[in-house]
């Protein structure tokens, strides 16, 4: 009878040892615990740590409680321009309310999945082409904001954020962009290109009128021209000589003269009575025996002109 007491005994306290283990449940950091007592839910969940259940009257049940990053599948769908496109996207959510998460929803991964997608296409026939291509940051609001609405009230679950990873494009379509790319680039350039142009132009203008209140600044533009241009040593210059330059080389010349020293130049009848006067002095009777001893007239030497290649002399009005 001692040894039949010690072996039931020993059968209940295996039977209390394996009720207390399978009672004492450990809950992670990033878990929640939700209990059904008799198939009915709790209303408050367990927090991370040790707790303790009935082990035949409830069931636990551990819900991850850290963001989910979930990738789309890729999307087909027509614009609202009629463009087809192919697009694909990444929803990050979590659970924020355990219970709705197990209650309401079967597989609320595999729901959110499909709420991602439908609500994708919903997205793509109500935008252009151009707005998935360039707002993308108002497209991905609206996303989250359509899932957002379908799974925080009834399943606890927040979409944080959704992310429209790719769009694809017809090859057809590409090409027709890259055409009106390459059309734009060139109406920018032409633009450009008459834009400097007219700015251009105004600062000749400018340049020609300064220049024309100092004919020497032309001569020094050349010079400076022919000295850029002198630098290529493979070139031949053509220049002309200006009528100009040779017209001041004859004054250089004639300043040596003395009456041209004196800064007085004698008019036209002041030298036709100096010639008369000194042709007068020569009729006169002299000791003079021939006439290749006659000395000539001063004033009529300076009557002559000088004559320099290319420069045509001035002509001398009527008496």
């Amino acid at each position: 009878m001692a040894e039949a007491a010690i072996i039931l005994l020993c059968v209940l306290a295996f039977f209390v040892l394996l009720i207390v283990v399978s009672s004492v449940k450990v809950v992670q950091q990033v878990e929640r615990g939700v209990v059904f007592r008799l198939g009915q839910v709790q209303p408050h969940f367990r927090a991370p740590g040790l707790t303790l259940i009935f082990p035949a009257v409830d069931r636990m049940t551990k819900v991850n409680m850290q963001t989910v990053a979930m990738g789309v599948p890729a999307q087909d769908g027509i614009t609202q321009d009629n463009v087809s496109v192919r697009v694909d996207a990444v929803v990050y959510f979590r659970v924020i309310d355990p219970v709705k998460a197990i209650v309401n929803v079967q597989n609320y991964n595999w729901a959110v999945s499909q709420v991602a997608q439908t609500s994708l296409r919903s997205v793509i026939g109500q935008s252009d082409m151009q707005q998935l291509l360039s707002e993308r940051e108002t497209i991905n609001v609206e996303l989250q904001r359509i899932m957002d609405q379908a799974t925080e009230a009834p399943w606890g679950i927040k979409v944080q954020r959704v992310e429209i990873k790719d769009v694809s494009l017809p090859e057809g379509m590409k090409r027709s962009m890259a055409r009106q790319a390459e059309a734009e680039r060139e109406r920018r350039a032409r633009i450009i290109t008459a834009d400097g142009e007219f700015q251009a132009s105004k600062r000749l203008a400018a340049a020609a009128e300064v220049m024309a209140q100092d004919p020497a600044s032309l001569q020094l533009r050349l010079l400076q021209t022919v000295v850029e241009v002198a630098a290529e040593k493979n070139s031949t210059l053509v220049m002309p000589f200006p009528v100009e330059l040779l017209r001041f080389f004859d004054r250089a010349a004639g300043a040596g003269q003395p009456e041209r020293a004196e800064g007085h130049r004698p008019d036209l009848a002041e030298r036709l009575a100096k010639a008369e006067e000194d042709l007068a002095k020569a009729d006169e009777p002299s000791s003079i025996g021939s006439a290749d001893d006659v000395p000539p007239v001063p004033g009529l030497e300076a009557e002559a002109p000088i004559q320099h290649p290319g420069i045509e002399s001035p002509k001398q009005p009527p008496q």
